[in-house]
């Protein structure tokens, strides 16, 4: 399957698996690589050297293309920034900053860089920067989006009219069917995060898998905009922090409430009940916990099977 991803990450399917907080370890974005896709380990919750050990690892695990996803606030930024162009890693996609920061410093190093935005301004903005690609993010997605409650299937068109570079969505796709209506909308190639948390692979705690492939539709909200916005099952944590809206309460008490570690506790340690569990509304379509072969191998057959059908109309 030939196109523009392909050739710019040199991968055989245009489906990326994106680079999640306590999910994204050397296991699955190996296994996702070895598969045909991109695999993207998370830096996002690693101290540099648990990320240089994962990159490692990696290396060791597949011979194909894999790449590390970098929040732009990390605290040790340049010693992550170091750690990735030390170890030879060709693909970056960096998010929650101004693509500005480090893109020139990738490319002058070899490394392709892809972008990730929740609107068409700040998608421009990522082209004037320089970056080979942009990753356009509707709200449904997981973890920390837009403030602007943008869907996926209206910013992808409105973001390929503005573009001359190629387009990943991201936000909602856990399936073919979703990545060919994501195509069809104008994207070159896909990112998806929450079908791959429920994998074999994924670093995610047991329990937190399990609780999302029991999630329904509307088990989900996006909350916390006065820090950063976060897409939260609705478990005890989650109602908490509604009780506190309710309050009227300020970011600060917001954020003290919040604390350190809320993420891990939940997603990584299994913290059902006081941890912070981010997922996609696609939870609501991911019912089993499969090896992150199978799952992109389902997706494939699924796009193709689809776009079968869809050509017959």
């Amino acid at each position: 399957m030939e196109g523009t991803i392909t050739k710019l990450f040199g991968i055989k399917y245009p489906l990326i698996q994106a680079g999640m907080v306590w999910v994204s370890g050397y296991k699955l974005a190996s296994a996702v690589s070895n598969a045909g896709g991109l695999g993207l380990i998370g830096a996002g919750s690693m101290y540099p050297d648990v990320l240089q050990e994962h990159i490692q690892k990696c290396k060791h695990a597949t011979d194909k293309p894999f790449g590390v996803n970098i929040p732009l606030f990390y605290p040790d930024l340049e010693k992550i920034v170091k750690i990735i162009i030390d170890e030879g890693v060709k693909i970056v996609f960096t998010s929650a900053g101004n693509p500005k920061l480090l893109t020139k410093q990738f490319q002058d190093n070899g490394i392709k860089v892809a972008h990730v935005v929740s609107s068409v301004k700040f998608a421009l903005k990522s082209q004037e920067a320089g970056v080979d690609a942009v990753v356009a993010e509707g709200f449904e997605a997981g973890g920390h989006n837009g403030r602007e409650e943008t869907t996926t299937f209206t910013l992808i068109p409105m973001v390929k009219e503005q573009l001359s570079i190629p387009l990943i969505a991201a936000g909602g796709i856990a399936t073919g069917r979703g990545m060919l209506a994501a195509m069809v909308l104008g994207a070159d190639g896909v990112q998806i995060g929450s079908r791959f948390v429920a994998s074999v692979e994924s670093s995610a705690h047991q329990n937190f898998k399990n609780i999302v492939i029991n999630t329904p539709d509307g088990g989900t909200e996006l909350t916390l905009k006065e820090l950063m916005p976060v897409r939260l099952i609705k478990n005890e944590f989650y109602y908490q922090v509604q009780e506190l809206y309710k309050k009227n309460a300020s970011p600060e008490e917001l954020q003290f409430f919040l604390g350190r570690a809320r993420s891990k506790r939940g997603m990584f340690e299994g913290d059902l009940k006081e941890g912070e569990l981010e997922i996609g509304q696609v939870a609501g379509l991911i019912h089993k916990i499969l090896p992150a072969a199978m799952i992109v191998d389902e997706i494939m057959t699924e796009f193709f099977s689809a776009k079968t059908q869809v050509s017959k109309l």
